[in-house]
């Protein structure tokens, strides 16, 4: 740590953070120059609005709709349908919905835009590499029916240290932890199949009420969107999943997950020849994640190696 960290002192408007020596102050920076500005194809990052981030920090969730053109749509739906009904024609590396034309939603400028504001470190981002991690990536098809109720997480201000289901503030600024990043490829009705949140519910003091186990509670809210569309959600929020009702269109999202860069919850490898396809900025999402390199500025070596101190 450089003696100028060491030293400073925050303003009193400034976010802050206890340093791991001597209980220095560890500053969080406001300033965006060492967030990444740009994904890994050189597309400018598209930061959040001010309302936009209101509303996620105080609902849990936010909705933007209509980012993908309809050219990618019907590339990423034909690529999702191979993987849901043919999927061993396809490479093994390729198996997975962070590759083909799915590959360069892990980093969409509005993704990154979102995890700069919630997820990212700024001490350890750059225009190299991203100050935040992928955690996991699943598919998810849905036809008229398919789909059950099913209510979990909330309290994100209350779990034990390593649970990644958190959402944590300070004056000014809210850290989300494990984060879910859904994009809808066709479009979506409200109350007809989207997943459901209880808003709020990743700040709640209080223990989930019984009625929440009733679907038809007024408490539980839901989206609408056109296809192409991204949510964010905090998995610390209260969220289900609900049986879909369309007959005409099927559901198809993809369920991206991201983390803080330190930490990690789910034990979930890609394929290497995916990652080494990757460009290097990328790549950097699928880091390994452990405290002692992810949260200093320390030099770090596999202590294997050293048995004997």
């Amino acid at each position: 740590m450089s003696e100028k960290t060491q030293n400073s002192e925050p303003s009193n408007q400034d976010p802050f953070i206890f340093d791991n020596n001597w209980g220095n102050w560890g500053k969080l920076p406001q300033d965006a120059n060492r967030l990444t500005t740009t994904n890994a194809d050189g597309e400018p990052v598209v930061p959040l609005t001010e309302e936009q981030k209101f509303v996620f920090d105080t609902q849990g969730w936010l909705m933007i709709p209509g980012l993908l053109s309809e050219d990618d749509l019907k590339e990423m739906r034909e690529f999702c349908y191979q993987l849901v009904n043919d999927k061993e024609a396809l490479p093994p590396h390729q198996q997975t919905p962070i590759a083909g034309p799915l590959e360069k939603l892990v980093d969409h400028p509005v993704v990154v835009g979102f995890c700069n504001e919630f997820l990212a470190y700024p001490a350890l981002s750059s225009e190299e590499y991203y100050g935040f991690r992928f955690e996991t990536s699943f598919l998810l098809h849905r036809q008229k029916g398919m789909g059950k109720f099913g209510p979990h997480n909330g309290n994100g201000s209350w779990r034990l240290p390593g649970n990644s289901h958190i959402y944590r503030t300070v004056p000014g600024k809210g850290y989300s932890g494990l984060t879910r990043v859904v994009w809808e490829l066709n479009p979506v009705k409200k109350f007809e199949g989207g997943t459901l949140f209880i808003n709020g519910s990743h700040k709640a003091a209080y223990k989930l009420p019984e009625s929440i186990r009733d679907i038809d509670s007024s408490l539980w809210d839901s989206y609408e969107c056109p296809a192409g569309s991204v949510l964010f959600f905090s998995e610390a929020t209260t969220h289900s999943a609900q049986a879909w009702q369309n007959e005409s269109v099927d559901r198809v999202p993809i369920f991206n997950q991201y983390n803080s860069i330190g930490s990690r919850f789910h034990w979930w490898e890609p394929p290497k020849e995916l990652l080494d396809q990757m460009p290097p900025k990328r790549r950097s999402l699928f880091r390994q994640a452990y405290s002692e390199g992810a949260n200093t500025d320390l030099e770090t070596h596999n202590l294997f190696q050293r048995p004997i101190g």
